[in-house]
């Protein structure tokens, strides 16, 4: 947590905030409440994971919570096989949607990464 002054400043909950914005858009009209409820919920997931790691100031908590972060990545994106599969969306929006989480994904995992010499 060197530089980093604020959750706002990482550019994994940055990224993660806009997948969350993507998700409420793409699946908004969807009559599927439950399936957009578990799809919507998991990109909330990613980015409140890191707010709330960084604001514990403590890089063991903040560790442990981008582990979880990263975790709702993977079931953002077997969600998303699942909503093509059901022809909510197409095969080129879930690839793009996937994208984003595998971008944010390797930037979690670097993160991790990087905090490692610093855990108490």
């Amino acid at each position: 947590m060197v530089s980093i002054k604020r959750f706002e400043d990482i550019v994994a909950w940055s990224k993660s905030r806009e997948l969350t914005n993507k998700m409420y858009r793409t699946f908004d009209g969807n009559r599927d409440f439950g399936f957009r409820d578990q799809i919507q919920r998991a990109s909330v997931s990613i980015m409140n994971n890191i707010a709330e790691g960084y604001e514990r100031r403590s890089t063991k908590d903040f560790s442990r919570f981008l582990v979880i972060a990263k975790a709702s990545c993977g079931e953002v994106r077997s969600m998303l096989y699942l909503a093509e599969d059901l022809e909510y969306i197409s095969e080129e929006k879930r690839i793009e949607l996937q994208n984003l989480s595998i971008e944010i994904s390797k930037l979690i995992s670097g993160f991790i990464e990087s905090i490692k010499d610093y855990q108490s």
